[in-house]
């Protein structure tokens, strides 16, 4: 059985990443650290979410409502 998580699960695990994005933004992101350190960490910041918010995207069954 090859079960996916429902709509639910998918709406809090974009929220807690869209969370920890925000968070690591303020900490170090664009315009943080010396010289362009920060523009590098928020361009790496920006691809890892990217990638993970494309993971649970296609990764859930946005028809099911359920965890």
């Amino acid at each position: 059985m090859d079960e996916r998580p429902g709509c639910l699960s998918g709406l809090l695990k974009l929220a807690l990443l869209s969370w920890l994005f925000d968070w690591l933004q303020e900490r170090f992101g664009f315009g943080r650290g010396v010289s362009c350190a920060g523009c590098g960490c928020g361009i790496v910041l920006l691809i890892i979410f990217l990638i993970l918010a494309c993971s649970v995207i296609t990764g859930t069954d946005w028809l099911r409502l359920g965890f």
